[in-house]
C-alpha cells in the first residue's frame, strides 16, 4: 500500500517516518521523499494513529489525488536540485513527465493553478538556495557550481543569482548573515 506523505524533503524526515512506522507495528517496503510504501493495508484507526504521529514532526499525511501530485512534483524537483549529483540528460519538462507519467502540460497547469506560481519558478528557487549552500560551503568555485547545477556558463547562473536575490554570487558570499531558507519554504 503506498501513502503520500507532505513536507518529507530530507533524509531526517525519511528517519522520523520510519520510525513512527516501526512504532505502529508497519513494515515499510520503501521509503522515499514524500512516498512511503507499506506491505500491510492499514485501518482507518492506524491511518489516523499514523497521520497524528506524523503531524507532531510537521509532516501531513495526505489523500487529496490533486496535492498529492502536487507534492510529487516537489519531491522529484528537491530530489533533482538538493539530493542528486546527477545530471539530467534531457529537458526537465520530459524528465517529470517520464518520473510521474503524467503529460508536462497537465502537471504544469496543475501547479500553476494550486502553488499559484508556475514549475520553472519553482525549480528557480529550489536552484538559487542549493547555490547558497555550495557557496556557503566554500569547496567549490563559481564555475564548478554552476556545472554542477547545470547552468550553461558562469554568467547565466550569476544572472539568475542577482535576479532572485538582488546579490551577485561574490557578493553574497562575503556576507557574514547568509540568509538562507528551510526546504519546506522555498516556492511557497
Amino acid at each position: 500500500m503506498k501513502l503520500y506523505i507532505k513536507n518529507m524533503v530530507c533524509i531526517r524526515c525519511k528517519m522520523v517516518v520510519k520510525s513512527e512506522l516501526k512504532n505502529l507495528g508497519l513494515h515499510f517496503i520503501v521509503v522515499d521523499l514524500g512516498e512511503v510504501e507499506i506491505m500491510e493495508n492499514i485501518s482507518n484507526g492506524e491511518r489516523e494513529k499514523l497521520k497524528n504521529a506524523l503531524h507532531e514532526s510537521g509532516l501531513e499525511l495526505m489523500d487529496d489525488k490533486r496535492a498529492i501530485l502536487i507534492e510529487r512534483i516537489k519531491n522529484v524537483i528537491i530530489e533533482m536540485v538538493h539530493h542528486s549529483d546527477e545530471l539530467i540528460k534531457t529537458n526537465f519538462s520530459e524528465y517529470l513527465s517520464e518520473k510521474l507519467n503524467y503529460d508536462y502540460t497537465y502537471l504544469a497547469n496543475l501547479f500553476s493553478e494550486v502553488q499559484g506560481i508556475n514549475i520553472e519558478q519553482f525549480i528557480i528557487s529550489h536552484k538559487i538556495e542549493r547555490i547558497k549552500e555550495l557557496i556557503m560551503y566554500g569547496d567549490l568555485s563559481i564555475s564548478e557550481i554552476a556545472w554542477k547545477m547545470n547552468y550553461s556558463s558562469v554568467s547565466h547562473l550569476s544572472n539568475q543569482f542577482k535576479k532572485v536575490t538582488g546579490l551577485s554570487p561574490a557578493h553574497f558570499k562575503q556576507l557574514k548573515n547568509n540568509s538562507r531558507m528551510s526546504i519546506e519554504e522555498i516556492g511557497n
